[in-house]
């Protein structure tokens, strides 16, 4: 186990990062305010305090951030750890992705010593699950990332007051704690599509394994869920609300009236459940063990969909 000693932003490329207290974590993003965030394999870059410390001792002046580094930590040799790598850092995972890089200018630490140890120490990393990183915070090997799930019930009359209970999204958070899934999140929201589009996008942000929505997924004029659904997601999983569909048909014909949709954004997997308690118990304790198959898949903790 290793600590946490700087954490470096730079608000713009070419600019000398910054030491801030904390930092916010995007999945599949990097550091909320870092310029060298994005979509790629190089979101947060690692360097080892005992590295800095003896290049130190060699005479060099420099700060922390002025190798670019986003991560100072101490208790590891990052060099040595092998690209796939995974970092925990409370909920915030990493997996390294590069190790060192290619200087092609040398750098002001370059010109004054000779030399630079951010090519050949440092290592790159994607964020795979978010969250928020303090200074003195533990940093740690890790393995799988523990389930995680948030619930959101899409009703007017919960959320307006009309109706105090909110059996459906009881029945879900039931069923997913007993199955082993913390719960991350949970809320109400009335039948709005911007405020459902708006909070699926934060938990995907933050990595939530398992983004389940309840309500709204009939054909009432304000049934906005799935339409919400698919303007996030980048790509779809048909066969999960096809599975419950069709396992539904079994006890309903109305079944047939579902317009639930599934579907991924980041590592999240987001799947629309019926407004009824007791559809919401037959469907999702049908289809929760492929969930998690699924869930691991996006994470890079299992490799394939056959059997």
């Amino acid at each position: 186990m290793g600590k946490i000693n700087a954490i470096c932003i730079s608000e713009k490329r070419g600019t000398a990062k910054k030491i801030v207290e904390s930092a916010k974590f995007i999945t599949e993003f990097g550091i909320l305010g870092d310029a060298h965030a994005g979509d790629w394999h190089r979101q947060v870059s690692f360097l080892g305090q005992g590295e800095i410390d003896a290049f130190k001792a060699r005479g060099a002046q420099v700060n922390a951030g002025s190798f670019g580094e986003n991560i100072i930590a101490e208790g590891f040799t990052f060099k040595n750890l092998p690209v796939g790598t995974r970092l925990s850092c409370g909920d915030v995972f990493f997996e390294i992705t590069q190790i060192g890089k290619e200087c092609h200018s040398h750098c002001a630490i370059y010109q004054q010593m000779g030399d630079c140890i951010m090519p050949r120490e440092g290592v790159f990393a994607r964020v795979l699950h978010g969250g928020t990183i303090k200074i003195g915070d533990n940093l740690d090997f890790a393995e799988k990332i523990p389930l995680d799930a948030a619930i959101i019930t899409m009703s007017d009359r919960s959320f307006y007051g009309i109706r105090d209970e909110d059996i459906s999204g009881d029945k879900c958070e039931e069923i997913l704690s007993k199955a082993g899934y913390k719960i991350h999140f949970r809320t109400i929201l009335p039948d709005i599509k911007q405020l459902l589009t708006e909070k699926l996008i934060e938990l995907a942000d933050e990595g939530v394994g398992l983004i389940v929505t309840t309500g709204g997924t009939g054909f009432a004029v304000r049934d906005i869920t799935p339409e919400a659904t698919l303007e996030v997601c980048t790509r779809l999983a048909p066969g999960i609300p096809e599975a419950m569909r069709n396992f539904s048909m079994q006890i309903t014909g109305r079944a047939m009236l579902s317009r639930a949709v599934a579907g991924i954004r980041k590592r999240s997997l987001i799947v629309n459940l019926p407004g009824s308690p007791k559809a919401v118990d037959e469907c999702l304790n049908f289809v929760l063990e492929q969930l998690q198959h699924g869930i691991e898949i996006l994470r890079g903790e299992d490799g394939t969909c056959a059997r």
